[in-house]
């Protein structure tokens, strides 16, 4: 139980830290100043969205702490029988890098106004999206082929419960994406577009982390990290 609340508050510490960086713990109404330095209604419109996705992300990320937490304490009883990962993982993972980095670029193109760059920026994220739940549904017919089926074991549902909320989420922003990429190819300029391109990519970056600690805790490499670190601190 001690390692258990010692990752969920590297979790937090992470997220307070994220969050603080991006500007949602300001209080605006203690800043010194006269009313005519108030920021106009059109700047205000990117803050209200952005401070709207924080909150969002802020909530998700609590429900996977949740979800976490739950998966570490059931994983203790002697009854629990781990599935082995499917290889395709690591290839899904790389796509989801890829899709991260690609939202990168497409917001670095929106800022300079390349409308060009920032149309083969969205694609590719786009696409590669879609390849990583492609894979993610490879990896949840392999598993079920093989006889691990949701219902058999505790870490076969823990797995297909994470995974898929996860790939929903990620099914979610590329909705969004997708708009957002057909109205750059229809001639929409990289100016109107920046807000959308800012909040995809803000939305990719966090589920790309939120993936990358899901993979670390099925691959038993957080629980192992944990071990070396009491270890050298005892």
């Amino acid at each position: 139980m001690g390692s258990i609340l010692i990752f969920l508050s590297v979790l937090l510490i992470i997220g307070v830290w994220w969050l603080s960086r991006q500007g949602l713990m300001a209080k605006p109404w203690l800043e010194q100043g006269i009313a005519a330095d108030w920021p106009s209604t059109s700047s205000a419109a990117p803050a209200a969205a952005k401070a709207g996705l924080k909150v969002f992300l802020a909530v998700v990320g609590s429900l996977f702490a949740l979800f976490i937490s739950a998966y570490a304490i059931r994983m203790q009883l002697p009854d629990w029988r781990a599935l082995p990962l499917p290889k395709v993982l690591w290839l899904n993972t790389g796509m989801l890098i890829l899709s991260s980095l690609a939202l990168h670029g497409a917001w670095n193109a929106a800022r300079q106004g390349k409308d060009d760059e920032l149309k083969i920026g969205l694609l590719a994220a786009s696409v590669t999206t879609l390849a990583f739940l492609s894979g993610q549904l490879l990896a949840w017919r392999q598993l079920t082929t093989e006889g691990y089926v949701l219902s058999s074991n505790s870490a076969n549902a823990f797995f297909y419960v994470l995974t898929g909320i996860h790939g929903l989420h990620l099914l979610g922003g590329l909705a969004v994406l997708g708009r957002t990429t057909a109205r750059a190819w229809q001639g929409v300029g990289a100016e109107r577009l920046r807000l959308s391109v800012d909040l995809c990519a803000m939305y990719w970056h966090f589920l790309l982390l939120v993936w990358l600690i899901l993979l670390s805790i099925l691959t038993g490499w957080a629980g192992n990290m944990i071990d070396i670190c009491r270890q050298l601190l005892s």
